[in-house]
């Protein structure tokens, strides 16, 4: 199923190469728990690629359709990672669908690293740069109330997402975007490790 302009869409971040093997290959991406944005019930997972991506990073390439998510301990994810430090954290297991390439990457600009933004298919289809994919005015509302929609409808979720407009800033922070100037760091990790 292509990605409609109506589609809710999480950025992620692809932090490694192998991840995106890992999400070509076995159909599934991982977010840690304790970093995971405030709803992850979306229609697709677009991928930042950051610099470890070399000629092809900084940018995004590849969008997958969520076919669902389950709760699992990152050594049950990567066997072959039993003695990491955050083996027993638990993670988010989002099931995908087969990886489409865009039409053409979606290049960043200012920004250095990205954890997560939520978009709209719409906004992701029309995007030639990663500021693109910000949902401004009247559709941020739209936004919002899909996410809201969402969060409500998630029996595992119990997030309590207010109905007034909010300020810009504020609805950043809610939403779980991350944005920093600093290259290779992140507000959830100041080691820029959020995997």
């Amino acid at each position: 199923m292509p990605v409609s302009p109506t589609s809710l869409v999480l950025v992620a971040l692809l932090p490694t190469p192998r991840d995106l093997e890992i999400a070509r290959l076995l159909g599934w991406y991982r977010i840690p728990l304790r970093a995971a944005p405030k709803v992850i019930s979306v229609d697709y997972l677009a991928f930042y690629q950051p610099a470890s991506f070399g000629g092809h990073g900084g940018q995004i390439e590849f969008v997958s359709q969520v076919r669902g998510h389950e709760l699992a301990t990152r050594a049950e994810l990567l066997r072959d990672e039993a003695d990491h430090p955050r083996a027993r954290e638990e993670y988010f297991k989002v099931q995908l669908g087969p990886l489409e390439k865009l039409p053409h990457p979606i290049r960043t600009d200012k920004w250095r690293r990205l954890t997560f933004l939520y978009t709209t298919g719409e906004y992701l289809l029309k995007a030639r740069l990663l500021t693109d994919l910000i949902v401004a005015g009247d559709e941020r509302q739209l936004l919002w109330r899909s996410l809201r929609e969402r969060a409500g409808n998630e029996g595992l979720y119990k997030v309590e997402l207010p109905e007034a407009d909010l300020p810009p800033d504020v609805l950043v922070a809610l939403l779980g975007i991350r944005q920093v100037q600093a290259p290779y760091r992140s507000e959830a990790d100041p080691n820029g490790d959020i995997d």
